[in-house]
């Protein structure tokens, strides 16, 4: 177990939010970088049940121009968060000034609070095609479902394809979590659902390049088992319990979190220092993808004495073995992976105590991805009997013991602590006096 010394950026599923805190709350020049869901609301089925706490809401605003989101779903349409915090409030026009501000469709949608949106770099011909994408989506799974009804009725298949088809004007996305409880004594159909979906948007894929935009889309998959050689990501196919990869997001080549990383680095300074070091039009389209790229641009552009402590939030990452003969490789994944790990990186290389934040989402309705295991134990100090608890393993495969990516702050108990925590840092971060 790990107690607060000099930095967190040095510990291991830490459970010490009280330094979390002290250091939102003391640190002048940080950086919050952070998901939504399954960080800061639940995840759930059904995005259009999704809820936010308006108190969180307030909480961010302590640290206005210090927090930016970064998130594959989008800000806007009627399964954006900016509807999902509208409902948090009496009435919808008083949700101005508390929209979250950041990158949302992986990094190529820009909101500031007020709500007020672009699409930097995207052209009119991308968002033409992706406008069509949806209906393509439904067509496809009614066809599937035209071939055998799997038991199911009419109705049942008609709402389900409705709660599956997200229509998102960026990252339209076929999310088959409903799906995949209504054929859940029917695995061999979901297993084949999963392959109708891909399959489709390896089609769209291709008939993006036909039309002259070969370079415009990739397929994201949610939860992945990473990226293969030639950098598409790895779908993780259904077994057993586990309902593998359920989100098939089109989207936008560039818009990946990583990027967007940079993408919020660089308003940052400019927010600071009133200088943008990557230029002021720059996006998650121009941008490099390897990490190692990334690292050289900030290493170019950026004036180092300013770099602030960045602290990255996330619910996603994966590590899953792979026997091969007598050796075990390891695929790592997971959407909020990429992010967390450039965030690591910039600390390491640029002599930064950024920290890397993980909350543990397994709690959700989502049943797909594993839990932090927890060892409560009793601890003797100064004649004082303590019960204590630590983190023993974290959500990855327990064999990988070298995966890159350090879990330096963990919330077990799901994004309820977490919004705690943020909102007991806010509450002090008003009344703190440097």
């Amino acid at each position: 177990m790990t107690f607060a010394s000099s930095s967190l950026s040095q510990h291991s599923l830490s459970l010490d939010h009280k330094e979390l805190i002290r250091i939102l709350t003391e640190q002048e020049n940080i950086l919050i970088i952070q998901d939504l869901d399954g960080v800061c609301m639940g995840l759930v089925r059904d995005p259009l049940t999704r809820v936010i706490d308006r108190g969180y809401l307030e909480a961010t605003k302590a640290f206005d121009q210090h927090f930016f989101v970064l998130t594959n779903g989008e800000h806007i349409g009627k399964r954006g968060v900016n509807s999902i915090v509208e409902k948090a409030f009496d009435k919808p026009e008083l949700a101005k000034g508390s929209y979250l501000p950041g990158l949302a469709g992986g990094g190529v949608q820009w909101q500031d609070r007020d709500g007020n949106y672009s699409h930097p770099g995207v052209s009119p011909a991308e968002l033409a095609f992706l406008d069509a994408v949806p209906a393509r989506m439904s067509a496809s799974l009614q066809r599937f479902f035209l071939e055998d009804n799997y038991g199911l009725s009419s109705e049942t298949i008609a709402a389900a394809i409705q709660a599956t088809v997200l229509d998102n004007k960026v990252s339209p996305t076929a999310n088959l979590n409903v799906l995949h409880d209504a054929l859940l004594e029917k695995p061999a159909a979901y297993l084949q659902l999963q392959k109708t979906i891909q399959g489709l948007t390896e089609q769209l894929l291709q008939e993006a390049q036909e039309m002259g935009l070969a370079d415009s889309f990739f397929v994201h998959y949610a939860p992945n088992l990473g990226r293969d050689d030639g950098g598409k990501e790895i779908i993780q196919l259904a077994q057993g319990a586990s309902s593998g990869t359920t989100d098939f997001q089109f989207m936008l080549r560039g818009a990946i979190k990583e990027v967007g990383v940079l993408v919020i680095l660089n308003h940052y300074y400019y927010l600071r220092t009133g200088n943008y070091p990557l230029g002021a039009d720059f996006n998650a389209r121009q941008a490099p993808h390897s990490q190692q790229e990334l690292i050289a641009l900030v290493a170019e552009n950026f004036d180092l004495t300013a770099m602030p402590t960045i602290i990255g939030v996330g619910d996603t990452v994966t590590s899953k073995a792979e026997v091969i003969g007598e050796q075990i490789k390891f695929q790592r994944g997971g959407s909020d992976r990429g992010f967390l790990e450039l965030v690591q990186t910039i600390g390491q290389q640029f002599e930064q105590d950024n920290i890397v934040v993980y909350v543990d989402s397994s709690g959700g309705e989502l049943k797909n991805r594993k839990s932090l295991k927890l060892e409560h134990f009793t601890l003797t100090e100064d004649g004082t009997v303590q019960q204590r608890t630590r983190v023993i393993e974290g959500p990855g495969d327990s064999r990988d013991h070298s995966d890159p990516l350090t879990l330096n702050v963990v919330f077990p108990g799901g994004y309820q602590q977490y919004i705690e925590m943020f909102k007991a840092a806010a509450s002090l971060k008003n009344n703190y006096k440097p």
